[in-house]
């Protein structure tokens, strides 16, 4: 099922997470190692993992008695996808104004 933009977002509204998916951009890590590197206790870092694998950020891979926590491309591709769609709208927007006062320009020229 594809995750929502509004959840990604919501998700990383917090800082405490943001910084968890940060440090997961540099390979996988169990919620220990995390803790060690965060000014939260590691049942933040296990809460905050469920928020960020609800929106589909991370993913969980089990090895042994371990959770290996990585980013997952989904959550991301939605949050890209969601962006993308301001950014082609401001450009289009952009070019619209753009050729409308290049049109003006011509018609004052014309006028003269």
């Amino acid at each position: 099922m594809p995750v929502s933009a509004a959840l990604v977002l919501d998700a990383l509204g917090d800082q405490s997470r943001r910084a968890i998916l940060e440090h997961l951009v540099r390979g996988p890590k169990p919620v220990g190692e995390l803790a060690k590197v965060l000014p939260i206790s590691r049942p933040a870092v296990s809460q905050h993992l469920k928020v960020l694998k609800d929106a589909q950020l991370v993913s969980a891979e089990t090895i042994g008695t371990r959770h290996l926590y990585r980013v997952n491309r989904a959550g991301l591709d939605a949050l890209r996808d969601y962006l993308d769609r301001f950014w082609r709208t401001a450009l289009a927007n952009f070019a619209a104004i753009a050729e409308a006062e290049a049109a003006a320009q011509k018609g004052a020229k014309r006028a003269r």
